[in-house]
């Protein structure tokens, strides 16, 4: 019995690396199509980059689009309490204008929304009037992620 185990598990190696190449010894990964919907994200964000922030933009708008992209289903809350405050203020907005539009235009079809941390704005020395319009102050960030997992939201950083 434990003979013919050995020889099964010995078999098994042998046509699995009779299959594999040399430089992937574990043969290639698969892609599989599957779809998506009524998902409710909160992406905690405190970046200190256009880079890093145009990553987070990116990844919640193809998540958007793979929900389907329909504020019924799917909600995504971007709640902001970084280094990227100052991109979203309205002094900054000449040197951060790509940025902002491609901020603003995702919150549009209301299923991406933006929320800013009050405590962490004001230590970044801005009021909410400071901040463009498509962004939300909430008092406290910590409390808003904590909030949004109650509600049933996944965590996403």
């Amino acid at each position: 019995m434990i003979i013919t185990r050995v020889f099964v598990f010995v078999f098994a190696l042998f046509a699995m690396s009779a299959f594999a190449a040399p430089d992937a010894p574990w043969g290639r990964g698969q892609a599989i199509e599957k779809e998506y919907s009524k998902q409710k994200v909160v992406y905690d964000v405190a970046v200190g980059s256009v880079a890093a922030l145009t990553s987070v933009l990116d990844r919640a708008s193809f998540l958007s689009q793979l929900n389907g992209a329909d504020p019924f289903d799917s909600k995504i809350v971007i709640v902001l309490h970084g280094n990227e405050i100052p991109f979203f203020a309205i002094k900054n907005f000449a040197k951060y204008k790509a940025l902002m539009e491609r901020a603003q235009s995702l919150s549009v079809g209301g299923v991406i929304e933006f929320r800013m941390c009050r405590v962490a704005a004001r230590g970044h020395g801005f009021q909410p009037e400071d901040i463009h319009g498509f962004v939300t102050l909430v008092p406290m960030a910590d409390a808003e992620i904590i909030a949004l997992q109650q509600a049933g939201f996944a965590y996403m950083r």
